[in-house]
């Protein structure tokens, strides 16, 4: 059994030999890292991310990542592709074909078959003087000197840089097609990353979400229409036109001061400059204001029409963090 100082020795030494690993890739980016970049963006086709193994999984891995940022791409397995499911690859695709060794029987009997149906090749392999390396149209080296397993055996560093690699080409990818937040948003629409970029508050907004009283209204009539409404203010509006909100904090702070409810109307408490969003707001950005400005509550307006407030707990419940 390790001790406790052995388990930390151990588990650190693993972080920087993974990380000494993929720093050494940046000395490898050069022209061929370039043409494949160009290959890939002028391809007709798709990318097929090809692998066996632990490789398998990284391709796996790197095909989710192109397939959400634009980049269409499929993973196909190396020993299926020579039992059946070499179909999946169609003329025009590029071939990423992912490999420690670029020497396994799977590999070597596939590659020949790829490159008699036309097909480009990339590598990522880490031995360059391998029968993938040698026989690719781009070779990209992802070797490591040694990896993080103590026997030097479990694909640890080599895996590593393997999807680094791999997230250099589909972070290039999305920057040479300008891809924005509006794109990734379309591949992302559940979840929080989507929800974050395109959910608005014209969609989360209720239409019992529009607590009002007029200028004129009692503090009585404020109470129940906040009471009511259950978002812990109300917009004081006079002939369809914001004036104000009245929050329970403006209630509390109106009986700190000992006023008398019979003395007071709605305008003589409620705050004159409130926040306001528009309508088409992200609402992602609605609550980075609320939390800038430590409230709430936000009104909601429709170019000059008060239509209702958002809440805080609006916004939480829709998982937007």
């Amino acid at each position: 059994m390790k001790s406790s100082a052995e388990i930390k020795k151990i588990a650190k030494e693993t972080i920087l030999l993974e990380v000494d690993a993929i720093s050494k890739l940046q000395n490898r980016i050069e022209d061929d890292f370039v043409n494949v970049i160009n290959l890939i963006l002028n391809a007709k086709g798709r990318l097929i991310v090809v692998g066996i193994g632990k490789s398998a999984n990284i391709a796996n891995k790197m095909v989710a990542t192109f397939n959400s940022t634009g980049q269409p791409a499929i993973f196909v397995h190396a020993a299926d592709a020579i039992h059946g499911d070499l179909g999946n690859i169609q003329s025009g695709d590029v071939v990423i074909c992912i490999s420690k060794s670029g020497n396994t029987p799977e590999i070597t009997a596939l590659l020949p078959l790829i490159k008699n149906m036309g097909n480009s090749i990339i590598a990522l392999v880490g031995n360059m003087k391998s029968f993938l390396a040698k026989e690719s149209d781009f070779a990209l080296d992802v070797s490591v000197e040694k990896e993080a397993c103590p026997n030097n055996l479990a694909p640890t560093s080599s895996t590593t840089a393997q999807l680094v690699m791999g997230d250099a080409i589909a972070v290039s990818l999305l920057a040479c097609k300008d891809f924005t937040d509006k794109d990734f948003a379309r591949f992302h629409p559940g979840g929080t990353l989507g929800k974050r970029l395109y959910l608005k508050i014209s969609d989360i907004l209720s239409a019992e979400n529009n607590p009002t009283v007029r200028v004129e209204a009692s503090i009585n009539e404020v109470i129940i229409e906040i009471s009511n409404k259950r978002l812990g203010a109300t917009a004081v509006i006079d002939n369809d036109e914001l004036k104000g909100i009245i929050t329970d904090g403006d209630l509390r702070r109106m009986l700190e001061n000992g006023a008398s409810f019979t003395d007071l109307k709605a305008n003589d408490i409620m705050n004159e400059y409130p926040k306001t969003i528009s309508n088409n707001t992200l609402v992602y950005d609605a609550l980075q204001l609320m939390e800038a400005n430590n409230i709430s509550q936000l009104i909601v307006m429709d170019s000059s029409k008060y239509v209702g407030i958002v809440h805080l707990h609006d916004i939480l419940k829709e998982g937007v963090v």
